[in-house]
């Protein structure tokens, strides 16, 4: 079975996004070296900084072309987590809504790849393992 262990985003600036990302995860890169940083998530894959210029082969999405998600416990901690995200100076790209999926926001980092935080809405199964 194919268990993906890291996701990587293809950036402009390592050192710039080294820096958000610290700062909404609230812990420093576990790696840093030229051109490539990566963050180590306790029970979810890790997240890695590549220097776009650098990738191999070259990398041919757009920021935005899809999201990293994170799920919270309630629209209460949403709400929450996205004061602390605009007290951080993170460009919102959806204010706080609540959807068919649950209550929702969604960041952008420094390159504008997109970065969604919700709630589940009741009645939705869990995510199976």
């Amino acid at each position: 079975m194919f268990k993906p262990d890291a996701v990587m985003h293809y950036v402009r600036d390592v050192s710039l996004s080294a820096a958000f990302y610290a700062g909404i995860m609230g812990r420093p890169a576990s790696q840093l070296a030229p051109g490539f940083a990566l963050f180590v998530v306790p029970d979810g894959p890790a997240l890695g900084l590549w220097d776009r210029e650098d990738v191999q082969p070259t990398a041919l999405g757009a920021p935005g072309a899809c999201e990293l998600t994170m799920v919270v416990a309630s629209a209460a901690d949403v709400e929450r987590m996205h004061a602390a995200w605009l007290a951080l100076g993170v460009e919102i790209a959806q204010a706080p809504v609540t959807l068919a999926f649950g209550h929702t926001f969604v960041g952008l980092d420094p390159d504008g790849h997109r970065l969604r935080v919700h709630s589940r809405a009741e009645g939705l199964p869990p995510r199976e393992a």
